[in-house]
């Protein structure tokens, strides 16, 4: 599922933003079809809009309420309004609606980890920092896994702290989820937590309930879009790939 919304603060519209042709939110379809592990895709939103250019692509869309705050909680009504079509352990994917260069194999992988962790709740991907990366920055989310593979902690902070040098890497949080239908449920009905408030970081809310997130370690260079300046970026980047 692919959630995504009109109202971006800082670059708003940018679902349908269409420089290289084709609106924002139908590349980022391109990238999920393109999983070898993934059998359906959904664009989910509240806005006719983007609704009416995805089902005009032929994407099945989904048009949700305005009342949600982020985007999980709009799947959890996606995933509750198809419940007699997708059994409770059905694993559903959060794309984000601004990752037109989303690898297809981080979606594979997210969802191999689920699948390999009966015992897990949901699934995310971590990625060592590239040359260009820089564990100090708060907008660079960090995670730290556990033996077992699964998160320990998601912080803004550079973690962890390597005092002696032991040569640890840190990886970078890359926000893409897997979650079993059961759970997104539940996830999405518990209120705020409060180091989700302190970090801005809802899968932090997992953590403190107690619940177990896989991670995939898988190498990712895409990042979201979040500003004019970076939509300027990608088209500069498509149309060098595309010759035009």
């Amino acid at each position: 599922m692919i959630p995504t919304r009109l109202g971006s603060t800082r670059f708003p519209g940018k679902a349908l933003a269409a420089e290289t042709g084709r609106p924002l939110i139908l590349h980022v379809v391109d990238r999920a079809r393109a999983a070898s592990s993934v059998d359906r895709v959904i664009v989910t939103a509240p806005d006719p809009e983007i609704i009416r250019i995805a089902q005009e692509a032929g994407v099945e869309a989904i048009e949700t309420s305005f009342n949600h705050p982020n985007g999980t909680s709009r799947l959890a009504e996606v995933a509750d309004r198809l419940a007699d079509e997708l059994p409770i352990d059905a694993i559903i994917v959060n794309v984000q609606g601004d990752e037109p260069e989303l690898d297809p194999a981080a979606i594979d992988a997210v969802i191999q980890a689920l699948n390999d962790d009966s015992d897990a709740d949901m699934s995310t991907v971590a990625t060592p920092f590239g040359p260009d990366g820089d564990p100090d920055d708060p907008n660079q989310v960090k995670v730290v896994m556990g033996l077992d593979g699964r998160a320990i902690y998601f912080s803004r902070s550079p973690i962890p702290f390597d005092r002696d040098s032991a040569g640890i890497i840190p990886l970078r949080h890359v926000g893409l989820y897997a979650y079993r239908r059961g759970f997104l449920q539940q996830f999405a009905s518990w209120p705020e937590s409060p180091l989700e408030l302190a970090e801005r970081l809802e899968q932090l809310r997992v953590l403190e309930h107690g619940g177990r997130i896989a991670v995939a370690v898988h190498a990712s260079d895409g990042g979201g879009i979040d500003t004019p300046e970076q939509y300027a970026a990608f088209v500069t980047r498509w149309r060098a790939s595309h010759g035009t």
